[in-house]
């Protein structure tokens, strides 16, 4: 075969990768938004329009699969794992607010690594979650909160893998700080919310 014919067989296998990765872009972008718009509900209470705005992105992950099929040199980049930790994060936080079991990798499409990483980033949302029950006075709620950051961190820990297999390191740091933060908040809130009783009570007795 002469040169020029294998450059343009190159060149056409090339061409149709450029034009798929385009493509995935735009559709790792919406996953992205639909995913933060998503949580944001949740923190509003709009669960309705996250339930929406949740499907639309498991839509785009599937899409995002299908069309990456026969090219998992593109599907397991670094922009498209960043659009399934997003939309694991909407899924895993959508779960814990409607009281629904957690799912699994397979029934959200997305590979396992991607997955674990989203566990991750959940935790931290779980803490956005907390703060705003502290500001509402919901102690009883940001406790639950705490719980479930914990539980899930300690789920999270038993992960030990090298940073080749799953970047999970930075995560589990990450969590772990956050944990902490978190702790303190709450030990905080509490001590308060006994010494608010205890004045309440001598109040009373004074009265």
């Amino acid at each position: 075969m002469e040169i020029e014919e294998i450059v343009e067989a190159i060149r056409a296998e090339l061409d149709e990768k450029d034009s798929l990765r385009e493509e995935a872009l735009k559709l790792t972008r919406e996953i992205i938004r639909l995913s933060g718009d998503t949580i944001k509900a949740l923190h509003r209470g709009e669960v309705e329009k996250a339930e929406e705005r949740f499907r639309n992105a498991g839509e785009r992950v599937k899409e995002l699969r299908e069309k990456l099929k026969e090219h998992p040199d593109l599907y397991y980049t670094g922009y498209v794992q960043s659009a399934h930790q997003e939309y694991v994060e909407s899924a895993l936080f959508l779960s814990y607010v409607t009281g629904r079991p957690y799912p699994t990798p397979d029934e959200l499409g997305v590979p396992k690594a991607d997955y674990a990483l989203g566990i991750g980033d959940f935790i931290g949302e779980l803490r956005r979650h907390f703060l705003l029950r502290l500001l509402e006075s919901d102690l009883d709620g940001a406790e639950r909160a705490y719980r479930e950051m914990e539980r899930t961190y300690n789920a999270l820990m038993t992960l030990e893998y090298p940073k080749g297999l799953v970047n999970i390191r930075q995560k589990q740091d990450q969590a772990r700080y956050v944990l902490e933060r978190t702790l303190e908040d709450l030990t905080r809130a509490k001590l308060g919310n006994e010494l608010e009783e205890m004045l309440e009570g001598l109040m009373e007795r004074l009265s």
